[in-house]
């Protein structure tokens, strides 16, 4: 079992953003990051698992903990009704960053993964840990 920790921050909505995930893997933690200009946060936080899960194989069982709601329930359950209603929301609005929605779309149903919801600054050491490298990335000079 592999587990990821992913979170995205922005420093101001829009502005530089960052986006960092832990991937855990037989004992072994290895952390990645990335940043943009222009961004948002919601953009930092799909990014985070988008970067993660490419670095899956597919033979791997993932448990995925984001504290972002709106990555949880869009991978979980939006999506599904966003493609049958050509990627418009219920409010008959184009979905925002269609973009990564199809990336994470595809990487998703390519791999094995478990998604999970952790509440943010709740204690959890590896979603601090990873809340701080996201800010860390998003801290663009």
């Amino acid at each position: 079992m592999i587990e990821i920790y992913t979170d995205g921050s922005c420093l101001t909505n829009p502005g530089n953003g960052g986006w960092a995930a832990i991937i855990i893997e037989d004992g072994k933690i290895k952390k990645i990051s990335g940043n943009e200009k222009k961004t948002t946060n919601n953009r930092m936080e799909l990014l985070a698992p988008i970067n993660a899960l490419k670095e899956m194989n597919s033979e791997s069982q993932i448990s995925i903990y984001t504290d972002s709601q709106y990555v949880k329930l869009g991978i979980t359950q939006w999506i599904n009704k966003w493609i049958i209603n050509n990627w418009q929301t219920s409010k008959k609005e184009d979905v925002k960053n269609k973009d990564l929605w199809v990336e994470l779309f595809n990487l998703n149903k390519s791999l094995n993964v478990k998604w999970n919801w952790v509440k943010a600054h709740a204690g959890n050491t590896m979603n601090e840990e990873v809340d701080l490298l996201a800010k860390k990335a998003a801290n663009l000079d």
